[in-house]
């Protein structure tokens, strides 16, 4: 394939096959940060570009903050899957996906560099002014897809990119000895939680019993905003940090 004009200014152009168009969508609204999961960053620069994988990815983040675009912004790559946000289920089509080389869970999950979370913060500002995105639009994978991902992970420095003028954060309340509602537990709290979940943009059901499904949206939550602790119950801590979070997010002008 030949090679196209990056989009990121410091970006080099490796083409990936794996892409299309956008579905009824002019621009992407959305930013997907995913870590790699592989062992080396090059085998996950490799797999992205090679037809058999089915998979791709706007850019990959080297450990030392090289940027590889794969696919251009104005495509859609193939990298969120099976996945939902304030119940639109075609993320491809409404976000550009950011790979971020780490082993991930199940090889070694290691905190992210500081000279790689410059470089994530210097391409998602870019790409959040380009396409005037709202701060809220940048998510992880886990947050688009719960319990099917699980990546970037708790350790995933989100205070740190908030603190640069990147996404959306509050700081967490913080855990206390309440008895949380655990597995199976029914309560006009629990049904609260689950609207709170699902007006952020969160795809679950208020059914105001925390089932295994709830529960797994519960810790995606949990691992993108409160990462103290991700066990999938809800406490108060829970509660308040979403509260804030939806309490915080920027008000639309009334028409």
């Amino acid at each position: 394939m030949s090679a196209f004009p990056a989009d990121f200014a410091r970006a080099v152009v490796r083409p990936s096959p794996n892409f299309g168009p956008r579905r009824d969508c002019e621009r992407p609204s959305l930013i997907i940060l995913h870590y790699t999961g592989m062992i080396t960053g090059q085998a996950a620069e490799d797999w992205l570009c090679v037809p058999e994988s089915e998979v791709s990815s706007h850019y990959l983040v080297h450990e030392d903050g090289s940027v590889v675009q794969m696919v251009r912004e104005a495509d859609r790559a193939w990298h969120a899957g099976r996945s939902i946000w304030g119940g639109n289920a075609d993320i491809n089509s409404h976000s550009v996906g950011i790979e971020i080389v780490n082993p991930g869970h199940f090889l070694g999950y290691t905190p992210f560099p500081d000279d790689q979370i410059a470089a994530v913060v210097d391409l998602c500002r870019d790409i959040a002014t380009r396409h005037a995105m709202l701060p809220e639009g940048i998510l992880a994978h886990s947050d688009v897809a719960p319990g099917r991902k699980i990546d970037p992970g708790e350790l995933f420095p989100w205070a740190s990119l908030h603190a640069a003028g990147i996404g959306h954060f509050v700081q967490p309340e913080p855990i206390g000895d309440d008895l949380p509602f655990g597995l199976c537990a029914t309560s006009p709290d629990v049904a609260k939680t689950q609207q709170m979940l699902a007006d952020y943009g969160y795809g679950i059901q208020v059914s105001g019993v925390l089932d295994e499904a709830a529960r797994i949206v519960v810790e995606a939550f949990q691992r993108h905003f409160r990462p103290e602790r991700v066990d999938g119950l809800i406490d108060r801590s829970t509660r308040l940090t979403l509260s804030r979070l939806l309490r915080n997010l920027p008000v639309s002008p009334s028409v």
